[in-house]
C-alpha cells in the first residue's frame, strides 16, 4: 500500500485519558467526513474540524511505498535513549482510511504501542493497543467499543446521552475550539460536574504550545 501522511512528529499526547505523554503522532493525509478544503466545509459532514490534513507537504511528510518504510519514519523521532515503550498515535484526517494490518505489524515489530484517534465511522482492525473515538453529529458509528470516547462539546444533535451507552472505558467531553471556546469550556464543566461518569478533556498542547 501507499501510504499518504501529512506529518510526523514527536510531542507529548495533549488530550484525552493519557494527556502528558510522550508520543510520535502520525498523522494521515485524508478524511471520509470533509475534503479539509474550506470551500468544502459549509457542506461536510463535520464543520468545526481545526486541524489540516490535506496534502502531503506538511513536516516530516511525504508518500512511503510500503509499512516497513513507513515505521521505520516513525521510529526514527522516539528518543534512542528512552527507556520506556515506544507510542505512536495514529491520526488524520482519519487514519483508519489507510491504517491497515501490514502497518500495524511492522509498528510492532518496532516495539511501537499504538493508538488510533478516529471519528469512528470505519471499524478497527484487529492489533490496535488504544483506541480513541472523537463522533460527529451527523455520522454513524460503527466502532461501538474501545478504550476513549471523545466528545466535541457541544454538537448540535450529539448530546452526550446519544453516545454514553457504548462500549468504551472511558468518557470525555472536550470544548469545542471555536471564538465561543471559553462558554464552551464552562458548559462542558458543568455537563461533567452534573454527569460525573463524563471527564472534562482539555487542549494542554494547544495551552502550552506545543504541536
Amino acid at each position: 500500500m501507499n501510504y499518504q501522511v501529512k506529518e510526523i512528529y514527536y510531542t507529548l499526547q495533549g488530550e484525552g485519558a493519557r494527556t502528558g505523554r510522550a508520543a510520535v503522532f502520525l498523522r494521515f493525509a485524508g478524511c471520509n467526513l470533509w475534503t479539509g478544503l474550506e470551500k468544502d466545509r459549509g457542506r461536510a459532514v463535520c464543520t468545526f474540524c481545526d486541524t489540516d490534513f490535506v496534502g502531503v507537504d506538511g513536516v516530516n511528510g511525504g508518500r512511503f511505498a510500503g509499512a516497513g518504510e513507513l515505521a521505520s519514519a516513525v521510529a526514527s523521532f522516539w528518543p534512542k535513549a528512552q527507556e520506556s515503550k515506544p507510542y505512536v498515535v495514529c491520526t488524520g484526517g482519519e487514519p483508519l482510511l489507510q491504517l491497515d494490518s501490514a502497518l500495524i505489524d511492522a509498528l510492532h515489530a518496532r516495539r511501537f504501542e499504538i493508538a488510533i484517534e478516529s471519528n469512528g465511522t470505519i471499524e478497527a482492525p484487529d492489533g490496535i493497543d488504544w483506541i480513541c473515538v472523537s463522533p460527529k453529529a451527523e455520522a454513524e458509528i460503527v466502532q461501538r467499543r474501545g478504550d476513549e470516547l471523545k466528545l466535541v462539546y457541544p454538537q448540535p444533535d450529539a448530546p452526550p446521552e446519544r453516545f454514553a451507552s457504548l462500549d468504551f472505558k472511558h468518557f470525555f467531553l472536550q470544548p469545542m475550539d471555536s471564538p465561543d471556546r471559553e462558554a464552551n469550556t464552562r458548559a462542558a464543566a458543568e455537563y461533567c460536574l452534573a454527569h460525573p461518569r463524563w471527564r472534562l478533556s482539555l487542549q494542554t498542547h494547544k495551552l502550552i504550545g506545543l504541536p
